[in-house]
């Protein structure tokens, strides 16, 4: 019989097609996988076959989805050395992360993978396996209580749309996953590339990994709430006057009865209000763009530059340069 020869990682610099393999199990998120699968499939038509993709699972064969939906795959080789393993989320990953077999195979084939990365609730996982301990990770909102109770070693930053900490990458909730694609495609191939992988596929290139996981306007309006359109009218017009005066002209309402109504049924003041929109979408300008700091400023109501620096500190707790920093 022939010797097999030893394991040798994938060589980023090599000409040939990178292998992914993407781990799925029973009760997976049909999204989680198709995401990436389409993001990653798209750039080979831009980068010149550049990944080689591989649905595995831990017994290979038909696994069904959370929607019923069912993958064909095969099972994870015992030499299994992608470039990238990726583990995506869903609702059978509770089961996944209980099952010593699984656990065994998502460290030994991340031990020979270069980087490793995690869709969602595949973050857990990741953790069950002992890969996060001492990282910082993300994961979605919904499971951040019960993964801070059951992983302390992690350092878990719960607000953020995907976290990079060395060979290891984890996105939050199930669209993160492309966003998180794409920072993996532009690292190896560029954001030209990347760019091209968006446009494609219609979506924002791209939403930076800082960028949190809420719309701050998700989250103050309540589903047929009665200030509903007037939250759409500031977010369209958040260089414009929006003081108490104009909103409650808005609103066919007096200043004083419209600024208790509004406190009342969304939780903060209207100027609060406001102000959060403007941050949140200052932020996204500031990460995505290269716009200079004084016309954001300017185009999203602040005035200048230093009313827009201590909202952010109210807001985020760091100035608009730590995100300009960050994405340049």
């Amino acid at each position: 019989m022939t010797e097999k020869p030893p394991f040798l990682p994938f060589n980023p610099l090599s000409t040939m097609p990178r292998p992914i393999s993407l781990l799925v199990y029973p009760g997976f998120q049909i999204l989680d996988a198709a995401g990436p699968l389409s993001a990653f499939e798209t750039a080979n038509r831009f980068g010149a076959d550049s990944y080689r993709l591989a649905l595995v699972s831990r017994d290979g064969g038909p696994v069904a989805s959370s929607s019923g939906a069912v993958l064909l795959t095969r099972p994870v080789a015992a030499d299994e050395a992608p470039d990238t393993l990726l583990v995506v989320g869903g609702d059978g990953v509770d089961e996944a992360s209980a099952c010593p077999a699984t656990l065994d195979l998502v460290r030994a084939t991340s031990t020979r993978a270069r980087r490793t990365a995690s869709v969602c609730s595949g973050a857990w996982l990741l953790a069950s396996a002992g890969l996060l301990d001492g990282r910082r990770a993300t994961t979605h909102w919904r499971r951040t209580s019960r993964f801070k109770l059951r992983f302390p070693a992690v350092q878990l930053d719960a607000d953020l749309i995907y976290v990079q900490d060395g060979p290891v990458w984890t996105a939050a909730g199930i669209s993160a996953g492309i966003d998180l694609t794409l920072a993996l495609i532009a690292d190896d191939l560029g954001e030209a590339v990347a760019r091209q992988v968006a446009r494609q596929l219609v979506v924002y290139y791209r939403r930076p990994g800082g960028q949190s996981q809420f719309s701050e306007l998700a989250e103050m309006q309540p589903a047929g709430g009665r200030f509903a359109a007037l939250l759409d009218y500031i977010r369209q017009h958040l260089g414009e006057r929006l003081d108490v005066d104009a909103l409650a002209a808005r609103a066919c309402m007096s200043p004083r009865h419209f600024s208790r109504r509004f406190t009342e049924e969304m939780g903060v003041t209207p100027a609060r209000a406001v102000e959060k929109l403007r941050v949140e979408a200052a932020a996204a300008a500031l990460e995505s763009g290269t716009e200079a700091v004084q016309k954001i400023a300017r185009d999203y109501g602040f005035g200048d530059q230093e009313r827009m620096r201590r909202a952010f500190l109210r807001t985020l707790g760091r100035p608009p340069s730590a995100l300009r920093r960050k994405s340049a």
